[in-house]
């Protein structure tokens, strides 16, 4: 099925982030914001927007809101946190493809790729 699913782990913590706040952006040919949320429950930014036709050739970028996460979390951060937030850009050439990005995160480091959903 093409379109695009987000799925976050705090491995730090070996739980889903829920409610790390998520912002999906087309950068080109069109700019355009597809998604801006939490990750529910289940670890998955719910966005209908992902799995429709706005999915199409181009450029995009994903920004994670990884220390607003570990601040509710009450997790101890240093005043200047190491990450505040990552974005990940990258690029869609056959949005035929359905393109999954797992995203593990730790206050220190993450880890994004597209994965085989």
């Amino acid at each position: 099925m093409p379109g695009m699913s987000i799925h976050v782990v705090d491995v730090s913590r070996g739980v889903v982030a829920r409610g790390m706040r998520v912002e999906v952006l087309r950068v080109a040919p069109v700019q355009a914001v597809l998604a801006d949320g939490p990750v529910d429950a289940s670890g998955v930014l719910a966005a209908p927007a992902l799995m429709g036709p706005e999915i199409t050739r181009g450029r995009y970028e994903v920004r994670f809101h990884v220390a607003d996460y570990y601040r509710a979390e009450s997790v101890p951060l240093p005043a200047e946190p190491f990450l505040e937030v990552v974005s990940y850009a990258f690029g869609i050439d056959d949005a035929a493809q359905h393109h999954h990005l797992p995203m593990k995160t730790t206050p220190w480091g993450y880890s994004c790729f597209r994965g085989g959903a």
